[in-house]
């Protein structure tokens, strides 16, 4: 893929960025302005930066190619050389990629920290289970790559699955990778209560939304509808006597949100608010990706909850990941939480659709 042309506007336009910043005005009306554009400067000088390192890594491979086959080389030297060069020609693809994701613009939700819920669907105790072994593959991998996690709100089945739960992550990247997850989830293995052996296909459900502040979506109080309760069942923090719990409606579209976590009630409605606003925040994004379907055709998807993104089959240890036909067969460390392999593939083959049409569009 040719980026030559899109480097050399990238250039310019870094020239442009430079002259602006430097003659800037804050006393001018639009002082908020300068963020904006020390922001894209900043992604502009790394995207620079990016194409030096991958141009020179090409240099340099070519050079001890050329080394290498002049016969000049004595055999320490020539060893050298071709070590150099494995390694040279190991990174490069990962320079290569660094550059594609910096060419690509910059989503609304980069650097948000997500709520992620997780449900089962299809398979009764098995589906519940399931959801349960999905959440401790997320809190490893949150563990492995040291965000923060904050359990919302939990539910369990007397069979030791879960009927939901809702956690905060927070974390560099957290969006730009756990994002992917959002869909419907499958497994397919012989259930610990299945008596002949067969294998059953259930389903859960992962909702992943960038956390949305009071600024990005302001709830008015006359479109919203507070109800308490006691809260009952399994899980959370022990069921209490109080009327704790607390359900949140959002009245013009239904949507609402009931939380029993705390014991407390003001907290309890606090983790209803948040998931409430990151729901419909999450709503009003995907409807402006509906305005834009021809564009949408180059992603990995709607990202609908009615997609099934992946299947985990226990007996091959296969994980497949549909919305690119990409499979691997480390189930086991998959589900221990060693992500990272799945979602680099995944992330890869996004940027590279929706690079391809980048460039496309600024011929």
């Amino acid at each position: 893929m040719d980026f030559t042309s899109y480097i050399q506007t990238s250039s310019d336009r870094l020239s442009e960025l430079e002259a602006e910043i430097n003659h800037f005005d804050f006393n001018g009306p639009n002082a908020d302005r300068f963020q904006k554009l020390n922001r894209e400067y900043t992604k502009l000088k790394k995207l620079l930066a990016a194409w030096k390192g991958f141009n020179d890594a090409k240099a340099q491979i070519d050079d001890n190619k050329e080394m290498l086959a002049s016969g000049d080389l004595d055999a320490e030297m020539s060893e050298m050389v071709s070590s150099d060069l494995k390694d040279l020609e190991e990174n490069l693809p990962k320079l290569e990629q660094e550059l594609k994701m910096l060419i690509l613009p910059t989503h609304p939700n980069e650097g948000r920290d997500v709520i992620v819920e997780i449900r089962p669907a299809a398979g009764g105790d098995e589906a519940s289970l399931f959801a349960s072994e999905l959440y401790r593959m997320y809190t490893h991998y949150c563990e492995l790559k040291g965000w923060h996690i904050e359990v919302m709100d939990l539910s369990e089945t007397e069979v030791g699955g879960l009927k939901s739960v809702s956690f905060m992550v927070r974390g560099d990247e957290a969006w730009s990778l756990l994002h992917f997850e959002s869909g419907v989830h499958r497994v397919q293995r012989v259930p610990v209560t299945e008596t002949q052996g067969r294998i059953h296909t259930s389903t859960a459900t992962v909702a992943v939304m960038a956390e949305a502040q009071e600024i990005d979506l302001e709830l008015k109080p006359e479109d919203l509808r507070i109800d308490v309760f006691r809260s009952s069942g399994a899980g959370g923090q022990g069921v209490n006597r109080t009327d704790s719990a607390v359900r949140v409606t959002y009245l013009p579209t239904g949507d609402f949100v009931a939380s029993q976590q705390e014991r407390s009630q003001h907290k309890n409605k606090d983790i209803a608010m948040r998931i409430l606003r990151s729901r419909l925040l999450e709503r009003m994004q995907h409807e402006e990706d509906a305005k834009n379907a021809a564009e949408r055709k180059s992603q990995i998807g709607t990202g609908d909850r009615s997609e099934k993104v992946r299947t985990y089959n226990f007996p091959q240890s296969r994980c497949t990941d549909h919305r690119f036909n990409l499979t691997r067969y480390d189930l086991t460390n998959i589900m221990d939480g060693q992500l990272d392999g799945l979602l680099g593939e995944i992330r890869a083959a996004d940027a590279e659709q929706r690079l391809a049409q980048e460039l496309h569009l600024e011929e």
